[in-house]
């Protein structure tokens, strides 16, 4: 192992132990006082953002036209003690285990060594964002995105890749979706004609959902999950609230506004129930443009110059690089190391794929002809 590929399971495995759950503000600060200490001594300028869900990373790095913009996140899925006893840090061979190793803590990495590597060569001009908060939707942190995408030629993800290693081009659009009823509690023997029930409407919105959701999928498949569902006390009880948390996923912004005005409108089945929906989060679903196809194809060229395949297609799953690619701005996502286990207590990432991938960021940004966007 040489210095650099050292250095960098170092920071891994201390950016592992700084366990970094999301909406927790102490955490986040930590995460990104260390990273704004490395992006300092590699020549960038750094601020920090804070938000109520804590605090987010800002590094602009000078170099040759417009900047490339460089996406992650510094939060996981993982509580504070995970490290102890569900994901425990571990190295053997080429496998590294941990929490948040693969989702996305070496994605960070392979950002800082690729400019560390490129300091006092010609180089892209670079701007990173790491958000606190999008493993939850990036709920405080959209704005700070969209500010930091201003004026660049397009943008990177370095989300986890394909099993392959492909790259990711496009993603479904996601949106978390609260459904609150409210009711009328009662004795459920002695008075039931008095109560409403907010379950039982509850369960007939949601059989309701079900059908909105296959109309729409006649024209584009939506993907809906109701992930929780909460309400009543106790069954000699006519509950008067229940709550559901429903998440859906959709391939195109037509779809998505078919079913979510659909929800808006929801009418209550029973008279004197009450009905009320609330956006949680909301990430626009990105379809693969001709530009997103431009900057890959640039970032395939510059792989081949160092004896990497680089191909990419759409993902499932949604990240930040929604918002931006909906934006129109070129975009590719999955710049991370191959690995496995994401949100799962098998995460894992392969160390000579990190390596390979701080290799293509570094042909990347040493080519000024790699983003799609034209010349002003």
């Amino acid at each position: 192992m040489n210095e650099e590929a050292a250095e960098t399971l170092s920071r891994l495995e201390g950016l592992a132990r700084i366990e970094s759950p999301s909406f927790d503000a102490q955490a986040s600060e930590r995460m990104a006082e260390v990273l704004a200490g490395w992006w300092d001594a590699a020549g960038a300028a750094v601020r920090i953002e804070r938000t109520a869900a804590g605090a987010s990373l800002v590094a602009d790095l000078d170099g040759v036209g417009d900047p490339l913009l460089l996406v992650g996140h510094s939060d996981t899925v993982w509580p504070h003690g995970a490290i102890e006893d569900q994901v425990p840090w571990y190295v053997d061979g080429d496998t590294v285990g941990g929490p948040g190793v693969y989702d996305m803590k070496s994605g960070l990495l392979v950002m800082l060594a690729a400019a560390e590597r490129l300091r006092g060569r010609r180089h892209r001009s670079v701007r990173v964002v790491v958000v606190c908060d999008e493993e939850v939707g990036s709920p405080t942190t959209q704005a700070l995105l969209r500010a930091c995408a201003g004026g660049v030629s397009g943008a990177i993800g370095f989300e986890s890749p394909h099993p392959d290693g492909a790259l990711k081009v496009g993603r479904r659009g996601s949106t978390r979706v609260g459904l609150t009823v409210r009711g009328r509690a009662s004795h459920a023997a002695l008075d039931p004609d008095s109560g409403i029930s907010a379950i039982d409407e509850l369960v007939d919105q949601l059989v309701a959902l079900r059908a909105i959701v296959a109309d729409a999928s006649l024209r584009s498949e939506v993907l809906c999950n109701v992930g929780t569902i909460a309400g009543g006390g106790r069954a000699n009880v006519i509950p008067a609230e229940a709550e559901a948390e429903i998440g859906l996923r959709f391939l195109d912004g037509q779809a998505e506004g078919a079913v979510l005005d659909a929800l808006r409108t929801l009418s209550p089945v029973r008279s004197g129930a009450v009905i009320a929906t609330k956006l949680l989060s909301h990430r626009p679903a990105w379809s693969p443009s001709s530009a997103d196809g431009e900057l890959l194809s640039a970032i395939a060229t510059a792989g081949a110059r160092i004896g990497q395949v680089v191909t990419g297609r759409p993902a499932s799953g949604a990240g930040d690089t929604n918002l931006l690619g909906s934006l129109g701005i070129p975009t590719v996502d999955g710049f991370g190391p191959r690995g496995g286990g994401a949100h799962a207590a098998t995460e894992h990432l392969s160390l000579s794929s990190l390596g390979e991938r701080i290799d293509l960021l570094t042909a990347v940004l040493e080519d000024p002809a790699v983003p799609a966007r034209p010349a002003r």
